[in-house]
């Protein structure tokens, strides 16, 4: 299966690391704006809605935001030092070049780290941290700093664009989860040229990266009091070497959606979904979340007096790195069950509460 995604390319060209959406929200917006009611909140979520008004809601929530880097001091002789904005592996960042996105524009630079032949010989085999990293733009002083336009707190990205593979596999960062809020705008886009009953806002959430308390997902679930929600994630592709299948189960690229079965997630909200699929003839793969997601759905389920909350996964290759990897096919996919489900909702005799 294949199909358009020259919108998705548009979402990954723009830097979106958490708390610092706004570029790639408003592409999203953008493009929402063709088919569907859009607005923005103050947390930086995007919604757009077909039928906002009217019951029962659906909520499709795909966070927007990605990992990212933050100044956190300029030192005099140009060199900046840099915490993470959300969760990552030291050792992806060693020498990957950066986009820091200051005042007057983006900023090009690279990570540096001491060369290996100045580490001392027991030293080499240690991982690398990021408190002994640094962001070098070339810059001679603070005062270069400045006149480029770059100061403490602004934000950084990895400068790793999209990048076409073999058949339907395309690589490149913020893959986690530009894809998911690419995902639930092409449902919505189905959803409008498709009979219905419920009303649907998809919402490219903010802030899920470093969503300790629940990021926008929690502010989005709140605001629109949905009757049912739908989240859309990565997860761990299994088809690759030393990745254990007994902790996460069978994930393939092009092997479908993954369906989550765990305590954030409505047993009948899945048992819809999966049926659905089957109907559909789309094929999934189930994976358990015993305790945590990791994902908007654990904030979702339990705003206001609880939300029935799905969970739908996008097999991803590498996450947390430059060159994450999926099937486009798989995006798709997903769109097409979540419209599905959408249009089942108001229609058939779906009890959603849990026994």
């Amino acid at each position: 299966m294949s199909g358009d995604i020259s919108f998705l390319k548009r979402l990954l060209a723009e830097p979106g690391p958490s708390g610092f959406e706004s570029r790639a929200a408003r592409v999203w917006r953008e493009e929402a704006t063709t088919f569907a009611e859009v607005w923005s909140d103050a947390v930086g979520n995007s919604y757009a809605a077909l039928g906002r008004d009217s019951r029962p809601l659906v909520l499709l929530a795909g966070h927007i935001d990605e990992i990212g880097l933050q100044v956190t001091h300029a030192h005099k002789s140009g060199i900046l030092y840099f915490a993470g904005i959300g969760g990552w592996d030291p050792q992806v960042l060693v020498g990957q070049r950066v986009k820091v996105l200051g005042a007057k524009g983006d900023v090009p630079g690279v990570v540096g780290r001491r060369a290996i032949h100045l580490i001392k010989p027991k030293d080499r085999s240690k991982a690398a941290e990021v408190g002994k990293l640094w962001i070098d733009v070339g810059a001679e002083s603070r005062e270069e700093l400045r006149e480029l336009g770059v100061r403490v707190g602004d934000p950084a990205v990895l400068d790793a664009g999209f990048l076409p593979l073999a058949g339907d596999r395309v690589a490149g960062r913020a893959l986690d989860n530009r894809v998911g809020a690419f995902v639930v705008l092409e449902a919505l886009r189905i959803a409008a040229s498709a009979q219905r009953k419920a009303g649907v806002v998809a919402v490219a959430t903010a802030q899920e990266e470093i969503g300790y308390t629940g990021g926008g997902a929690r502010a989005s679930a709140f605001g629109l009091s949905p009757d049912v929600a739908l989240v859309v994630d990565v997860t761990h592709a299994t088809d690759v070497p030393d990745v254990d299948e007994r902790e996460v189960g069978e994930h393939e690229l092009g092997g479908g959606p993954v369906l989550t079965r765990g305590s954030a997630t409505s047993p009948a909200v899945f048992e819809l979904l999966a049926e659905t699929a089957e109907a559909q003839e789309i094929p999934y793969t189930i994976q358990a979340a015993p305790l945590r997601t990791g994902t908007d759905a654990d904030a979702i389920h339990l705003a206001r007096d609880g939300v029935p909350t799905g969970l739908v996964s996008i097999p991803n290759r590498y996450m947390h790195s430059p060159s994450e990897m999926v099937a486009t096919s798989d995006l798709f996919r997903a769109a097409e069950l979540l419209a599905a489900l959408c249009a089942r909702l108001g229609v058939d005799d779906v009890d959603l509460t849990r026994r």
